[in-house]
């Protein structure tokens, strides 16, 4: 019986993924939140919104809908390495895709660093 405890509990632990990555030091810069708002911009918009509040043109096509980023419920229960672990890996059961195939660890910190700056102590103009 202890084996097979001891077996299960080892299946388990295999199959648990590091969630959360380590923060660079300074990934949260005006250039980086510039160059993430870009990128937003370009990618993101089209679920998210032109002004990252969950409003975009496909909202009413995507269940559930896309995060309002500007909600600060959401700066306050999400860690910027959660953010990257999402935007890198996307979300099952979500129509978030992932972008690791498409951006690059900077270019996802940058983005990470615009999402985190809204409404918080580095507020981005609106579009």
């Amino acid at each position: 019986m202890r084996r097979h405890l001891w077996i299960a509990t080892l299946l388990a632990l295999s199959g648990c993924e590091r969630s959360e990555v380590a923060v660079p030091p300074d990934f949260d810069t005006p250039q980086a939140r510039a160059r993430g708002r870009e990128i937003f911009l370009e990618r993101c918009a089209i679920c998210h919104g032109v002004r990252a509040d969950g409003q975009g043109p496909r909202r009413s096509s995507l269940s559930p809908p896309p995060a309002n980023f500007r909600d600060p419920s959401w700066r306050s229960r999400t860690s910027p390495a959660r953010t990257f672990s999402i935007v890198r890996n996307g979300r099952p059961g979500t129509p978030m895709p992932p972008w690791k195939p498409v951006l690059s660890e900077p270019e996802t910190w940058e983005v990470v660093a615009y999402l985190h700056a809204l409404g918080g102590e580095h507020p981005e103009p609106d579009p």
